[in-house]
């Protein structure tokens, strides 16, 4: 009874603390998303020390609680619990196709319209449709609902349909390509003024089209999309979130998150996903990473991957405020180069953040009497991470989304001729409230998800409670800073053109 009393009175601690901070008046908070950002500028006013400091203290007090949690047969049952609809194979077969239809028709509307479109970004489908449709909305509707990138990837449906598969892939890069890929394309995002240069935006996707489809042809569309692809690896990844998957044609639903807890952790290799049972060459099976079974990380490169998608919304979201902007202009007036710059900002953030995680991992490891080494600590706990990506993306991508909804409808609906009139939402003040809720709330899942895959790895509930304390340091750490971020008044990157 006192501990049931204990965990009452602790969550209505964190509900009141919570309350405080959204209902105080402050400093002036407003999401900061990359491309377009001029859609959605509205305040919120909250005192950043205090939210910031909520933050932290909530994930720290739900990682208390969790602790509390020590029925295995309870949360067992919670990340296995699943609904299965009756197999539709003739009506996923029609919508596979519908997709794969749309998503050549998009991928030539953007190249075409980028070109011969109004050169202005509000009106162009192309700039409209990859970031508030594809990098907003798309990503939103994959860890919400669920992922059908593999249908909708126009360049698999090409490259599947040619010849392909003359050059072995070497299995010893892992999808360490995949981590370079979308470090590279959060860099161009960032620093070439894509997202507002319809025709350089046109240039890049025809370029990364012909790069596709040329590695898919050469490596086989399974080993390209599985580990070369950076777009194909995002989708799948944030599709392990979603309470929606596929598997063989039959839909099945899950809680938020649960897809991300092994289910075959044990006396196993990691080999980064060289070669297993959920590894096929055929990609069009539309199975191997929508099954609620099979290993989320594999391995180093996972990791690095997962992490990246912390990371580039935090660097996205630094550079886009006005202190980010006040360091860029500091550093460049000391003589560096802008570019230098942002990529010695863009490349440190990151091993900072990778190095943060991997020492989390040896301290963990060094603090239990275990057989499990640091290396499988790291692998096995970076699932989570993957909550807490989606919370991020979702409070920088949800007002910058609604916002521009209009534009988008309007550019879908005449694809081949401007809006006269674009219509963009001024969206209330309430709703930058919104992303605080986004980001405790993805940070909350994760500490679930990390305390349900301690109790997986470690018979004993001490091991189990003590593994995930470094972790769940570093996710505090991750939460007070995104936080802080999507406190700051927002500010345009200098020295891009």
């Amino acid at each position: 009874m006192t501990r049931h009393r204990f965990v009452a009175r602790a969550f209505s601690l964190c509900l009141a603390v919570i309350g405080i901070a959204l209902l105080a008046r402050g400093v002036a908070a407003s999401n900061a998303a990359v491309g377009l950002g001029q859609a959605s500028r509205d305040p919120l006013s909250v005192p950043r020390w205090l939210y910031v400091a909520t933050g932290g203290a909530t994930i720290g007090a739900s990682a208390l609680l969790a602790s509390f949690v020590t029925d295995r047969r309870f949360v067992l049952r919670i990340h296995r619990w699943t609904r299965t609809f009756a197999a539709q194979e003739t009506a996923h077969r029609v919508g596979t196709g519908l997709l794969n239809a749309l998503g050549i028709g998009l991928l030539a509307l953007v190249v075409y319209r980028g070109f011969a479109g109004p050169q202005i970004p509000t009106v162009n489908l192309a700039v409209v449709v990859v970031f508030a449709g594809m990098r907003a909305g798309f990503t939103m509707f994959t860890y919400l609902v669920g992922d059908v990138w593999s249908a909708l990837n126009p360049w698999q449906t090409v490259a599947a349909r040619l010849p392909n598969g003359f050059v072995e892939y070497p299995q010893q890069l892992q999808r360490w390509p995949a981590v370079t890929g979308l470090l590279a394309l959060v860099w161009i995002e960032t620093t070439t003024g894509v997202t507002n240069r319809p025709s350089l935006l046109a240039s890049a996707v025809l370029g990364y089209s012909a790069v596709t489809v040329v590695g898919a042809v050469a490596f086989g569309t399974g080993p390209w999309f599985r580990n070369v692809d950076p777009v194909s690896v995002f989708f799948r990844l944030y599709g392990r979130v979603a309470p929606f998957s596929w598997d063989r044609g039959t839909l099945r639903a899950h809680l938020p998150g649960m897809r991300l807890v092994d289910d075959e952790y044990g006396d196993r290799e990691y080999d980064d996903g060289k070669s297993d049972g959920n590894n096929r060459t055929d990609d069009h099976s539309n199975s191997d990473d929508h099954s609620n079974s099979g290993r989320v990380v594999t391995g180093m490169s996972d990791i690095a991957f997962v992490i990246a998608l912390v990371w580039e919304l935090t660097f996205s979201g630094f550079v886009t405020t006005q202190q980010g902007v006040s360091v860029v202009r500091a550093l460049v007036s000391a003589g560096l180069p802008p570019l230098a710059v942002y990529g010695g900002l863009y490349l440190l953030g990151f091993a900072a953040f990778f190095g943060a995680y991997v020492l989390a991992a040896r301290i963990s490891a060094s603090r239990l009497q275990t057989y499990r080494k640091a290396r499988e600590l790291a692998i096995c706990f970076a699932p989570p991470l993957l909550a807490i990506a989606a919370g991020y993306h979702l409070a920088h991508y949800f007002a910058f989304f609604l916002s521009l909804s209009p534009s988008l409808f309007a550019v879908l609906s005449t694809p081949f001729s401007s809006p006269a009139n674009p219509l963009v939402f001024t969206l209330p003040s309430w709703v930058s409230m919104l992303n605080i809720a986004f980001v405790l709330g993805g940070h909350l899942l994760a500490i679930w998800i990390a305390h349900s895959t301690a109790y997986r790895l470690f018979p004993s509930r001490l091991q189990a409670i003590r593994s995930q304390y470094p972790f769940v340091l570093v996710m505090m750490g991750y939460t007070a800073l995104s936080l802080w971020l999507i406190s700051l008044p927002t500010g345009s990157p200098p020295f891009i053109s």
